[in-house]
């Protein structure tokens, strides 16, 4: 009994690690969440907004993610933001109150808090593409778009698909340089022609992978007037009640960002931060927009645990 109990407690984790609550819905509907939050960040230049939609996608991708993921992409992120914004300012010199002079310029305080502010974009922007390409995956993409546009469909698809097939050809080939005895030398010169040669061999069969996949797209009537596909992709009640979800919360930020309701300036002054009733909306609409995939997420995970702890 202990062992079946073991067995079924296996296929249990092994289950939710394939199953995503968030991935599972519709196609379209995730294309557009993804392409709504993304462009309400760029387009409201509003602080709390873009760190709502940096929090949200660093939320989900942390969820989305395996454990040693995180810490990777921490080292990443953060230097590209300190970057991002200690040169922002030396390049933009508009603001009224000078910290200090580089170059005979004006280092303002508008522009550091600025260069902040386009660093939060930039690493919130990168999260979401991201769980983007984590969730969106090949088959996906050519259930959108294959019906409209065929050739590009697949171009994304085999775009998509091409990094993660690199990366694992590379260390295939890589592994087996090594088990022949390569790489042995101390010498530098040697390491360089070595990682020449398997960069040489896996672009080879990255190309003769594509010429190969795209001529049995071609034989398989890919394109064709009037092809039938097979889809697993089906628009059911719960993509209609997230879409309305969606939807709402959406029309409330739209709403607030036409009326300038979350209207916020860095020059030449630094603004207030709206703090309206209607503006505390807009920031709750958009948190909770950005923040619902990892509440479905992290529901569904204490779900699984309990039904698990039953076993």
């Amino acid at each position: 009994m202990g062992k079946t109990a073991a067995v079924g407690k296996a296929c249990l984790n092994k289950g939710r690690e394939l199953m995503k609550t968030f991935s599972s819905y519709h196609p379209a509907v995730l294309l557009v969440y993804f392409l709504s939050v993304i462009l309400v960040a760029v387009i409201a230049k509003n602080p709390v907004m873009r760190v709502l939609a940096l929090g949200g996608g660093f939320c989900l991708c942390s969820i989305l993610e395996r454990p040693k993921e995180i810490p990777r992409n921490l080292a990443f992120y953060i230097p590209l933001f300190f970057l991002i914004a200690v040169i922002t300012p030396l390049f933009f010199h508009n603001g009224v109150t000078p910290l200090f002079f580089f170059n005979g310029n004006a280092v303002t305080l508008e522009a550091v808090y600025s260069g902040c502010n386009t660093a939060v974009l930039c690493v919130a922007v990168l999260y979401w593409f991201q769980c983007y390409q984590y969730i969106m995956t090949s088959d996906k993409v050519l259930f959108l778009l294959g019906a409209a546009v065929p050739k590009l469909s697949l171009l994304a698809s085999a775009v998509l698909r091409f990094i993660p097939m690199f990366q694992s050809r590379f260390h295939k080939v890589n592994q087996s340089q090594k088990a022949m005895g390569l790489y042995t030398s101390p010498s530098y010169v040697d390491k360089i022609r070595g990682g020449l040669r398997v960069s040489s061999a896996t672009l080879t069969w990255a190309l003769e992978h594509a010429i190969d996949m795209g001529d049995s797209m071609k034989a398989r009537g890919y394109g064709l007037k009037g092809r039938s596909s097979f889809s697993l992709f089906r628009f059911t009640g719960r993509d209609g009640r997230y879409l309305l979800i969606m939807a709402a919360l959406l029309l409330v930020v739209i709403i607030g960002m036409i009326k300038n309701i979350i209207r916020f300036s860095f020059y030449p002054r630094i603004s207030t931060f709206p703090q309206t009733p209607f503006a505390w909306a807009v920031y709750a609409a958009f948190g909770i927009l950005c923040f619902l995939p990892s509440v479905l997420e992290i529901k569904e995970d204490l779900k699984w645990n309990y039904y698990r702890s039953k076993i």
